[in-house]
This record gives C-alpha cells, sequence and structure tokens, in this order.
C-alpha cells in the first residue's frame, strides 16, 4: 500500500457525481492521527465542499484494527519538551499550538460540513479518532468498534470537543467517561449519541458500492442526505450489535458522579468495591490516572455545559497547550509511550492535593484574544 499519510479517491455514482473517500494509512500506528494527515485532510475536505460533483464523503482508516488510535502524542511530546528546554511561551509557530489549532479546525469543518459525512468507525477509535467521527453526519459503528477517551492516562483530559460533546449525554455519563476513560462498544455508542447506524464490517463493500447506485436527485443538501440516510438504512442491523455497558449501568454511575464536587466524585468511584469487570477497569484506570487530569475533565465539563462547540475548541486548545506546559502530558506519555515503564511519576499523588491554582493557571491563554489562533472559530456558523 502507497506511504501516502492519506489516501484520497473518488467513487464515481450512478447519476454523474462522486463520493470523496479519504482513507487514514497509518496502519501499523493505528491510523494515529499526524499533522501531515490532518493537513491534508482538511485541504481535501475543504476543496470537495465547494466542489459541485461531490455529492458525500467517506472517511475509513486502512488495516483491520483500527479506524484511529489518537493523535500523534508522541511527535507532541517531542515538541513539548523541546519546548520546554527552551523556556519559551507558546505562540502561533509552537508545533503543539500548530497541531491543536489544525486538529480542531479539522474536527469542527467536520460538524459543519455542508454535504454528508460518513465515518466508517471500525475498529479502535480513541481520542482524535472520536474527534474525527463525532462531528459526521452518519456515523458508522461495527461490532469490531471501540471507543474510548483514555486521556487521563497520559496527563491529557478528552478534548477533541468532548467538553461540548459529553455534556450532551444522560447527566453524569459524560463525566464518568472522562474520569475513567471507559471503553464503549457499538451499541454504547448508539445509546450515547456517537454512533448513528450498527452497520457489520463484512457489509462495508456492498455499502460503498449501493451508495454509488443511489440517485442523488438535484444534488440539493436535502437530496444528498436522503439519498445517504436511505442507503444507509438498507444495511442497518441493530439487532446485531452487542449489548450495552453504560444503559444498564446509568443508575449507578449517575449515583457516583452526580450532584457532587471532583474530589467526591472520584473518591466514590475509587471506594466502589463491586466485582463488575466493566467498572472495575475503570476503577483501575482512573486509579492510576493523573490527578491534574481529573480536575480538567470536571473544569471543563462545568465550563461548557451551556456553551457553542467553538467555544468549547478555543477553551481546549489553551488546555491541551497547558497540559504540556504546566501539567503532567509529557510525564504520562515518557511513561506509557516512550520509556514504556507504565509508571508515570505524576506531580501530585491523588485529586484532593491538586493546588486550585494550578488548575485556574493552565486555563489562562497563552495569547492575547486578538492573538487566538482559532478566534475566528465558527463565525457565521452555529453548532448545537
Amino acid at each position: 500500500m502507497s506511504e501516502l499519510p492519506v489516501l484520497f479517491d473518488e467513487l464515481p455514482t450512478a447519476d454523474g457525481g462522486r463520493i470523496g473517500v479519504a482513507t487514514l494509512n497509518a496502519p501499523r500506528a493505528l491510523n494515529s492521527l499526524s499533522l501531515e494527515m490532518a493537513q491534508q485532510l482538511d485541504a481535501r475536505l475543504e476543496a470537495w465542499a465547494v466542489d459541485p460533483g461531490i455529492v458525500a464523503v467517506w472517511i475509513e482508516g486502512s488495516g483491520e484494527k483500527a479506524f484511529c488510535a489518537g493523535g500523534d502524542v508522541v511527535a507532541l511530546y517531542r515538541a513539548f519538551s523541546e519546548g520546554n528546554d527552551n523556556a519559551e511561551a507558546a505562540g502561533d509557530d509552537d508545533p503543539a499550538t500548530t497541531y491543536f489549532s489544525l486538529e480542531y479546525r479539522l474536527d469542527y469543518r467536520i460538524h459543519t460540513y455542508p454535504k454528508p459525512v460518513m465515518v466508517w468507525a471500525d475498529g479502535i477509535v480513541m481520542g482524535g479518532g472520536l474527534g474525527l467521527t463525532a462531528g459526521a453526519s452518519h456515523r458508522l459503528v461495527t461490532e469490531t468498534t471501540l471507543i474510548a477517551m483514555p486521556e487521563i492516562t497520559i496527563g491529557l483530559y478528552p478534548d477533541i470537543g468532548a467538553s461540548w460533546f459529553l455534556n450532551r449525554m444522560p447527566p453524569g455519563v459524560g463525566a464518568y467517561l472522562g474520569l475513567t476513560g471507559a471503553q464503549l462498544n457499538a451499541r454504547d455508542a448508539l445509546d450515547l449519541g456517537l454512533g448513528d447506524h450498527f452497520i457489520p464490517r463484512e457489509h462495508r463493500a456492498a455499502l460503498l458500492e449501493a451508495l454509488g447506485q443511489a440517485d442523488f436527485g438535484d444534488r440539493s443538501a436535502p437530496a444528498r442526505r436522503a439519498a445517504v440516510q436511505a442507503t444507509l438504512e438498507r444495511f442497518e442491523a441493530r439487532d446485531k450489535a452487542p449489548a450495552g455497558q453504560v444503559q444498564p449501568r446509568q443508575d449507578t454511575l449517575q449515583a457516583l458522579v452526580g450532584n457532587v464536587d471532583v474530589e467526591t466524585a472520584v473518591s466514590r468511584i475509587l471506594a466502589d468495591d463491586s466485582d463488575d469487570e466493566w467498572l472495575a477497569a475503570n476503577r483501575k484506570r482512573l486509579m492510576n490516572g493523573c490527578p491534574i487530569s481529573a480536575h480538567l475533565v470536571w473544569r471543563m465539563l462545568e465550563r461548557h455545559a451551556h456553551t457553542g462547540l467553538a467555544d468549547a475548541f478555543r477553551d481546549e486548545l489553551v488546555l491541551s497547550v497547558q497540559c504540556g506546559r504546566l501539567g503532567d502530558f509529557t510525564e504520562g506519555v515518557r511513561a506509557l509511550l516512550i520509556d514504556k515503564d507504565k509508571d508515570p511519576r505524576w506531580t501530585y499523588t491523588d485529586v484532593a492535593s491538586v493546588p486550585a491554582t494550578l488548575i485556574d493557571a493552565m486555563f489562562q491563554p497563552p495569547w492575547s484574544s486578538e492573538e487566538h489562533p482559532l478566534r475566528d472559530l465558527g463565525h457565521g456558523q452555529r453548532v448545537g
């Protein structure tokens, strides 16, 4: 297979249109989203948006294991480490600022795209991969879909718009997922609004063929969406989706994190001695996770309970950059992915010991409002 970071193709339709196909092409890295991949995908989506011949877009990952297992955090680790060594303030030319700015612009573009965007969310969908998936108009999950936001394990927090969409889940559920990095399957995605259609993996080729035969009518926005929707419904197989993990435990999750502060929520989760395997795995992840991250998860959900998506992305850019400069992100990546000793030495031993002054400082932008790299995001557009 070609070594190009993203492969692009255009599938002709029977009525003379074309479906843009983008394939993330780093299977050995589980299609983790590099800066180059994000640049290429964003540029092509921008071009396809104004191409009258393109009726819809399909995004997938190469290989059998993952759609996209996250962002290229190793490259970010190196960028943060070099920046910290030089003691330079973040600016528009800072590699971390560049990466996160482009990633969030790409995610926002998908949320606001004028044409149907189908994401084949097969296999692992984590972090940056969920950022590409969450905003698509048609999110297709399969029997192998595994979704998670495990940023607490590396000293980050659920970004990629999660500060906005986790708040749109049943009360308490988003906070629990953010604190624990809980793994979700296809049924969970459907139940929580992260997926739209369950389609067995074996039907991918037949589905693409059917999309090529679809009638997109006058190619107006309603006609395009109707054609995609009608075709997907022919392959819908929700009765074959695995049993959900979140919905049957929703009352438990809400009891653990509802109507309390972050210290109490973390204490309740860690004190729960249930032998439920899913809850136990989540508990262990939180126990070993970054105490600073727990505060960031909680604070971001509070800040964006009633804001727009563009505002959430602007806030996330500030916080993501500051996680590397003031937080524990570099230590988390070092331990899990660089040295692989699996034993990060967090700055603070528990959530209660994290000073509020640090969290407050991490929300201070390293740019003025006029210089914010995402200051124009959302102008003239509204999501939610």
